[in-house]
């Protein structure tokens, strides 16, 4: 099994070292901020000038995860696009490559506060979605719902032998999951930061994207 699995409300999901997380009994693959397009938009906004291949590499990994799992659905939660003129100015090819991912699945465009929600690339569109007892999000909320959520981008360091090691995570604790930032060019909030540490419940857990996967409690 490429990926690590845990307990989530009484399911069994699986998260990958992409960043994605499968959840094999729903036949339902998520992702969270892939931010397309960030390369376009801080070069059109006067910004750093990146190298513009964040689109290539993060649709490159998503095919992948989907060939792997074969999911019958996929959520994306929020923020697809690094904003609304980046998914305007999409080259036609890496549009096409989305349509064709779409195609034939149930596929859900979660909002985020970066996109309303991209068009013209199949699937729809929605605020959330809820499949048994889980509800996906773009932000989390105080609902008291089990909530799988995105838009912190968190990450989390551990040592390896005597070095600091920093990678996009999981975080997890009774009630709330954050998935990581799928895209390549995303960056990421430290797990200590007021935001998530305030947010993540008394023994939460952090899951390290990359290999080799490694579970270790929540940094604060």
């Amino acid at each position: 099994m490429n990926g690590h699995a845990f307990t989530f409300a009484g399911e069994r999901l699986v998260a990958r070292p992409s960043g994605a997380l499968h959840w094999p009994a729903a036949g339902l693959l998520v992702v969270s901020d892939l931010h397309l397009g960030k390369s376009e938009r801080m070069a059109r906004r006067g910004g750093a000038l990146l190298p513009p291949y964040e689109v290539l590499d993060t649709l490159t990994r998503l095919d992948a995860d989907i060939a792997a799992t074969e999911p019958a659905a996929v959520i994306s939660l929020g923020d697809a696009f690094d904003d609304m003129e980046a998914a305007a100015a999409l080259d036609p090819s890496f549009r096409d490559w989305i349509a064709r991912m779409v195609a034939g699945r149930d596929w859900t465009w979660v909002t985020g506060n970066h996109d309303p929600a991209p068009t013209g690339l199949g699937g729809h569109a929605a605020d959330g979605v809820t499949c048994g007892a889980l509800t996906f999000r773009h932000i989390a909320t105080d609902d008291g719902t089990f909530e799988v959520s995105g838009h912190y981008h968190p990450k989390a360091s551990l040592s390896v032998r005597g070095r600091p090691v920093s990678r996009p995570c999981f975080l997890r604790d009774q009630r709330r999951l954050i998935m990581p930032a799928y895209g390549t060019y995303t960056g990421g909030l430290r797990s200590r930061d007021r935001a998530l540490s305030d947010l993540m419940g008394a023994g939460a857990r952090a899951i390290l994207a990359g290999m080799p996967m490694v579970e270790i409690p929540m940094p604060r």
